[in-house]
């Protein structure tokens, strides 16, 4: 018999699906039109349908309505959404990233981390009253990373296609994936000194089977303690099993592709159910999970292997489950933000105005001065000024915040059993750090708007190296805003930030014109193979190279018909009509020797355009 059942699952399940679905039907308006991303919107249905307003999403009736399910529930989504990301994010840097940019990933780290965090102590303690130092230091820590998930959008969405440079746009992706574990560090040292500071033992009573209790024993112990269970368990055994689980499934994934054991559903959701793996086995040994993700990313792309097979099979699936993870937990994110707690002048003094002050300062201070100290001694990611004001500004605050704030509370006795700078910390942690993630999240997401405004405004013309010719596989695919139409088939994109990387006998030379008309290319020959994509490496001689992409075609049918039709060429007489419409076979040897570039002009775009080839 039918029965209505309006569950809290049935309810979380519609508003999720019927936004996902309204969300599509314009997502080119709000992604590539309007430069919004999901996690503003997302946050913004959160706000309209939690507690606040509509009360549809209420994270404390969900299950069997516990008290503090509310924390659980939002450490566990938190972990899930940044760990798969983080992995990601990882394997879409070039292969070798991290052997490439050692040192300025060692300066971001730590000087630039460690900067990070004093200013933003020195912010809250101008701002938030009732908190000692050790209590401002330990807030301070959960907002030092920059987000993982908001400057993953930032690295790699359509403003930074158009305008950011690669070498900017892969510098602040890898930054934001490995900071977020490194925030560990700061947060426990604080800790650590916080709990050393009474000799005698309190009988403040453990969480989770944690010491929370004072030990005493001064600073010194405070840091030996730090330095053991931080640096050498808590980092360097992360770090540790992110590589051997990552070279491990990178050997264990090309030992199964040669076997052709793998399909393709399997193989793009591999860094997936790595993440997965990853969160569980750290998270059962108290681990860094989010470092180990990172890591774990990094290695099994190391050697452009990964990358390359994943593009050959056009993945799209690592992106949407990229994007749902963002609309699930950014709405998630906008139903449990404190709204109560944001003004209580008479209990932890916080007040609307306070905060407020506080976001600017972050804003100004928090990160800008510590990105123009260290610029100049990264040359090879940060160019100039204007690129450390880009970075400086755009390190965004989001839910890898959230994150560190339920972590931070697993530390602590709860609020009952808490001393005076203990209560006053647990009190203040929670409107202080998630009003600074909602207030990063709002400025953040306009200010791309504001500042692709802002270029329009003044003529900056967009970004046109490394120009990659692929074909489009539907007609009706929008084109992306990094990239002109060469033809029916065909787009030609600029600065895109995931390619190949193939090794230098590899490289090819071309020895006639390719014609870039009704068709691209009609056969890439590689001697004993065939290649669907190219990759020309740098030569002194270039300062940086194109990638030439052709997919194979899906309209078989229609590319048929076009090619037995001598009118589909315009300008061509009839006696020709023939020889033009077969596209030139281009011929690579397989070791060539690399040669200066040669600019060929491409007809067929809108405007004229050159894309350097090696000949």
């Amino acid at each position: 018999m039918p029965v209505l059942n309006v569950s809290e699952l049935n309810i979380v399940l519609t508003i999720i699906g019927a936004f996902i679905l309204g969300f599509g039907v314009i997502s080119v308006l709000i992604k590539n039109r309007w430069l919004l991303g999901e996690a503003l919107p997302a946050m913004t249905l959160g706000i309209i349908l939690g507690p606040l307003a509509a009360k549809f999403l209420d994270s404390s009736r969900w299950g069997s309505a516990e008290p503090d399910q509310v924390s659980e529930i939002t450490l566990g989504i938190t972990r899930v959404v940044i760990g798969v990301q983080l992995v990601i994010a990882g394997f879409q840097l070039p292969a070798k990233y991290q052997k490439l940019r050692w040192k300025e990933m060692l300066m971001l780290m730590l000087p630039v981390m460690t900067i990070m965090w004093l200013c933003s102590t020195l912010c809250m303690m101008a701002t938030i009253p009732k908190v000692t130092l050790l209590a401002t230091l330990v807030m301070a820590a959960c907002i030092t990373c920059t987000d993982p998930v908001l400057s993953q959008a930032v690295a790699k969405g359509p403003f930074s296609d158009k305008f950011v440079a690669r070498d900017l746009r892969e510098i602040i992706s890898s930054e934001a994936g490995a900071n977020d574990g490194f925030g560990f560090p700061f947060l426990l040292l604080a800790t650590y000194l916080m709990r050393a500071q009474t000799p005698e033992a309190s009988t403040l009573v453990a969480r989770a089977g944690e010491e929370v209790v004072r030990h005493g024993g001064g600073v010194s112990q405070a840091i030996g303690k730090w330095f053991l269970e931080t640096w050498l368990y808590f980092v360097l055994m992360s770090i540790a099993i992110g590589v051997a689980v990552g070279y491990a499934a990178g050997k264990g994934l090309k030992f199964a592709l040669q076997r052709k054991w793998v399909d393709s559903e399997s193989y793009v959701l591999y860094p997936t159910a790595l993440g997965l793996f990853l969160l569980g086995v750290c998270g059962m040994i108290g681990g860094d999970d989010l470092l180990a993700c990172f890591t774990a990313g990094s290695v099994l792309n190391w050697d452009g292997e990964y990358m390359r097979e994943t593009l050959e099979r056009h993945d799209e699936v690592n992106s949407s489950v990229d994007v749902l993870l963002n609309f699930g937990g950014f709405m998630y994110l906008g139903t449990v933000i404190p709204w109560s707690e944001f003004h209580q002048p008479d209990t932890t003094g916080i007040t609307v105005p306070r905060l407020i002050a506080l976001g600017f300062l972050i804003l100004a201070f928090r990160r800008i001065p510590a990105i123009f100290i260290m610029y100049k001694f990264m040359p090879n990611v940060i160019k100039n000024w204007k690129e450390a004001l880009f970075m400086g500004y755009f390190g965004p605050i989001g839910i890898g915040a959230a994150f560190y704030v339920e972590h931070t509370r697993h530390l602590y006795p709860k609020l009952a059993d808490a001393d005076e700078e203990m209560g006053n910390l647990l009190r203040a942690i929670g409107p202080t750090v998630y009003f600074l993630v909602f207030f990063s999240i709002v400025i953040h997401g306009l200010s791309i708007p504001a500042l692709n405004a802002i270029y329009g405004w003044y003529g900056v013309q967009p970004i046109q190296d490394d120009a990659m010719l692929f074909e489009r596989r539907s007609i009706r695919v929008p084109t992306p805003v990094n990239a002109e139409v060469g033809d029916d088939h065909t787009f030609i994109a600029y600065n895109r930030f995931s390619r190949p990387v193939f090794d230098d006998a590899e490289l090819p030379t071309f020895d006639r014109t390719i014609s870039m008309g009704r068709r691209s290319m009609n056969r890439v020959s590689m001697g004993r193979r065939s290649m669907s994509r190219i990759s020309l490496s740098q030569y002194p001689t270039i300062s940086r190279a194109p990638t030439i992409s052709r997919v194979p075609s899906q309209n078989r049918d229609r590319d048929r018909e076009e090619k037995d039709d001598p009118a589909d060429s315009p300008g061509t007489s009839s006696s020709s009509s023939s020889a033009e419409t077969k596209a030139p076979e281009v011929e690579i040897p397989l070791t060539p020797a690399p040669q200066p570039a040669q600019t060929i002009e491409t007809p067929g775009l809108g405007r004229p355009t050159t894309i350097k080839y090696a000949v």
